[in-house]
Formats: C-alpha cells, structure tokens, sequence
C-alpha cells in the first residue's frame, strides 16, 4: 500500500449525521471516519477518467447482473491518522487504549468476582480502575512509540521510541462560520436556509495521514503498473476533495524509506499462562461495524463471537472453500472466549448518496443506513486455552497478522486483517494485541 499525506489547502468540514439549521451547527470539525477518506479517493479516481480499468458486476450475495460497470472496487485504504510532519523524522498518532491514562500502562483490569453480576452475555469479569477516581482526562491520541510501549512491543529494535501524547487542540482547531443555504436545482439561495458550522483546521507541521492502494487486474501503466492509486499520485502528489463542501487537500506520497508500516505492532507471541488460561486483549487503533445479523445482535460484540458462549469462531487458517481454491490445509478452530470488554460510546456512521438513474437502488439518492461503530480504542479481553491458541488467536486479529520474521529490524508492511464485519476494505477494524492480567487492588466504593 502506499503511504500518503493530506495536507488541507484551507479549513476541511466533516459533519456528522446531525441535523443543520436553526439551533443545531454543523458539527464538522470532529476527526474525518475512515469511510470518508475513501470516498475521497474513490471519487479522485473517477474524476482522473481511467480506461481499461476492471469493471464489476451489480449485485450482492450471490445474485448479480450481466452488466459491468462498477470501476474501482480494488480500491482499499487505512486511516487517516494524525502524522507531525516537524523535523526529519514523522510522527503517527493513533486514538489512545480505552484501558489506559497518560501513565502508559493499562489501568483498567478485568476483575475476578463470585455470585451473579448484570454484565451482558456472554461477559465473565467487569473491568475495574486500579486508581482512584480523577477529573484529569487523559489525552486522545498517541505516538507510534507510546503505542509500542505499552503493547510491550517496543522493546524489539528500539520501537518504542520516544513516546508522545496529544489532545486534538494540540495538533487542530476548531473554526466557526455561518452559511446560506443553496438549492440543489436552481442554484440560488433559499429562503430561510441560514446554518452556522464548525470547521477543522490542521495547524502548522501536521498532515493527514492515508495508507491506500488500488491494484486493478487490467490496468496498466508504464511506469506505476497496476496501481491506479500511485498513477493517480502521478508518483508524487496530485489534489482530492474531501469531506463536505468540496474542501481540497493536496495528497502525497511518502516517499521515505519506511522498513514498516507506521502502525502500532502487536504482540505475537509471549503470551503467559494465568491460572490455566492464556490472557490476550485485542485493541482498536479504527473503528468497527458489527451489524446484527440474524441471532447475532451485534452492535458492541463482533460477528466472529458467539453470542451467548463467547466461543471464538475464527480459525488459525483459511476457510475450508479457501483452502480448497489455493490447494492447502484449511484453518483449525481458536479455542478461546471472550470475557470482558471496554466499548465505549458508537459512533454513528451514515451518509448521503447521490442520485444515479442508471442504478435501480440509487435513482432517488438520499441518506445511506446509519452504522453505529465501536469507537477505535475499545479493548476486548480473550482467555485463551493454550499458548498455541493465544498465539493463533493474536495473528488472526493483529492487522499484520503472525510474527513470521524473527531476525531483526521487523519488517511489517501489509496489512492482513480488518476485523469489522462491514468496511473493512475501507479501514474499519484495524487492531492490535497484548496481554492482560486481572485486576488485584481492593475494589472500593466512595460514599
């Protein structure tokens, strides 16, 4: 994938799903969803006016139409994330651990109790702090190298690096402005139509950053190949609008050697054993989509969960069908539970496709169903039945997969999992993995 910066040209606007008008401002200054960066790109791509690309079929679950026309879904992308571009070296942020505060170190632990408790299926232990109560809120984002360090990863070739922890005032500012409303048909005012909004400002020495690839099989160029995304880039950088209001960014290729990709690295191997069992956390660097689907509720637990064991039904290998098409062994069941987990608030993912006459679904246009997103940062606790399985278990759901390079300098550039049942193709469900321990203070309640 290629590594890439956005770098606003002015104030960039990404509104939510709430209501403008009157009271309610447009909340357009929160931090771009992964969805919206790839729509950018995936509208980049059609406005550069690509032939002999690929085309694919309509359709979905099976049932698809004989006509081709549906370019680009090679496209996949990761981020964005908040990259300090000062000085030599480039420093990337990611959302902090929900378990943790600006100690490093995780202080919300799962905790052991006896009797009948309220938590919902199929949870075993609440998750408790190990210090006392605090007004201080610890900040959003950290470093790579805080990452790293807290992971327990950072020991291997100096990844920790120096950690860094930021609030959103400490690398953005929020803008406000008022509006007129125009309408779509004529072009002219409306009456009534006065809105006030909230724009983002980057400040100075701070970039989006955007890993994004498009390998399309019938593509090709004389010097990208079949990137579409690297030609789209010209091999240096071209502009994308993105978000509303048709706010530009000029995106660039990093062009820096890097040896990995500038993410977060998980633990793959280590793990310990704790009273017969295997401890293993799973924590989100981007959001997640777990819709309901049919007995599965969804919502905060992934579809990869049983609902009411907690059973984990991955396996350490492709899928039997998958197994067969590339001639190898298929993947054997992780025997591991769920039982615990930090969610946090959703986060609601919508938003509003254009009229398209040619498309049957889409002739209207208007609003897309709304998604509601486990927010990046939650932590899931796992109690895995052997190292072997904690093991598997960590290469299934670490966004590199298996630490299958043991010599050093670490070498991990693709990325192998996304583990949201929706969008994951556009960044959803990145995450990374460590080990947990229970919690051993005295759990106490102020009056």
């Amino acid at each position: 994938m290629n590594t890439i910066l956005l770098e606003p040209t002015d104030v960039l606007f990404f509104r939510d799903g709430r209501p403008m008008g009157g009271a309610s401002s447009g909340h357009g200054a929160a931090w771009p969803l992964p969805n919206v960066i790839n729509h950018a790109f995936h509208a980049a791509l059609h406005r550069a006016g690509f032939v002999g690309v690929h085309e694919h079929r309509r359709g979905q679950s099976g049932s698809y139409e004989a006509t081709r026309d549906r370019k680009f879904g090679s496209l996949v992308t990761a981020g964005p994330f908040p990259v300090c571009t000062n000085g030599s070296d480039h420093t990337w942020f990611f959302p902090r651990p929900a378990d943790s505060d600006d100690s490093g170190k995780a202080v919300l632990l799962p905790a052991k109790t006896t009797g009948a408790s309220s938590l919902p299926s199929p949870l075993l232990y609440p998750v408790a702090s190990s210090k006392p109560p605090s007004k201080k809120n610890p900040k959003s984002w950290w470093s790579e190298g805080a990452w790293n360090a807290y992971l327990g990863t950072g020991q291997r070739n100096g990844l920790a690096g120096r950690p860094f922890r930021k609030n959103d005032s400490d690398f953005s500012d929020t803008e406000h402005a008022y509006g007129i409303g125009l309408s779509a048909e004529t072009g002219t005012v409306e009456e009534g139509a006065f809105y006030a909004a909230h724009y983002l400002r980057l400040r100075e020495g701070w970039k989006i950053g955007v890993f994004a690839s498009a390998v399309d099989k019938d593509f090709r160029h004389d010097q990208y190949g079949n990137d579409l995304v690297r030609t789209l880039l010209n091999g240096h950088g071209t502009e994308i609008i993105a978000g509303g209001q048709q706010r530009v960014c000029t995106a660039t290729l990093d062009g820096r050697p890097y040896e990995r990709r500038p993410l977060p690295l998980g633990k793959t191997s280590g793990f310990k054993e704790s009273n017969g069992r295997w401890p293993v956390k799973w924590v989100l660097l981007t959001p997640a989509i777990f819709p309901a689907i049919g007995d599965h509720r969804g919502g905060w637990l992934p579809n990869w969960i049983a609902p009411t064991t907690g059973a984990i039904q991955l396996l350490d290998g492709p899928g039997a069908n998958a197994a067969r098409r590339r001639n190898v062994p298929a993947g054997k069941s992780i025997n591991a539970h769920l039982v615990a987990a930090i969610t946090g608030k959703p986060i609601p993912v919508t938003g509003w496709a254009l009229p398209n006459e040619a498309d049957p679904g889409r002739s209207q246009g208007g609003a897309k169903s709304t998604h509601l997103a486990v927010p990046a940062g939650a932590v899931y606790y796992f109690e895995a039945a052997s190292e072997t399985d904690a093991r598997n278990l960590a290469a299934a759901l670490n966004w590199h997969g298996a630490d299958t390079d043991s010599a050093l300098p670490i070498r991990h550039s693709a990325i192998k999992n996304r583990r949201s049942t929706l969008m994951g193709e556009k960044g959803f469900g990145l995450g990374v993995c460590g080990s947990w321990d229970f919690q051993t203070a005295p759990l106490t309640t102020d009056h």
